[in-house]
């Protein structure tokens, strides 16, 4: 078992997410959101996501990066019902 040492500034781990072979393709990455939160804060990362010109989306303690500028389109999700929407 390989166990990959965490990168330790948040340039490395920029430089981790970023070189992704799914980013360099211009797909999407995933990271837990504590792990983001823990290693470069959430400002900064979403002033990088911006810089870039990417989007970014959070569920369930995960945060999805779509590495490309095309838009995103949410196709489907849970009906809401009256009392969730008060």
């Amino acid at each position: 078992m390989n166990l990959a040492l965490p990168p330790q500034s948040p340039e490395q781990w920029f430089d981790h997410l970023f070189t992704a072979k799914s980013a360099r393709s211009g797909g999407v990455v995933r990271r837990k959101v504590r792990d983001m939160e823990r290693m470069v804060g959430r400002e900064v990362f979403l002033a990088e996501i911006r810089r870039r010109g990417f989007t970014a989306v959070e569920n369930a303690g995960q945060v999805i990066v779509f590495c490309n500028a095309e838009p995103v389109r949410l196709i489907t999700a849970r009906a809401q019902t009256f009392s969730e929407s008060l």
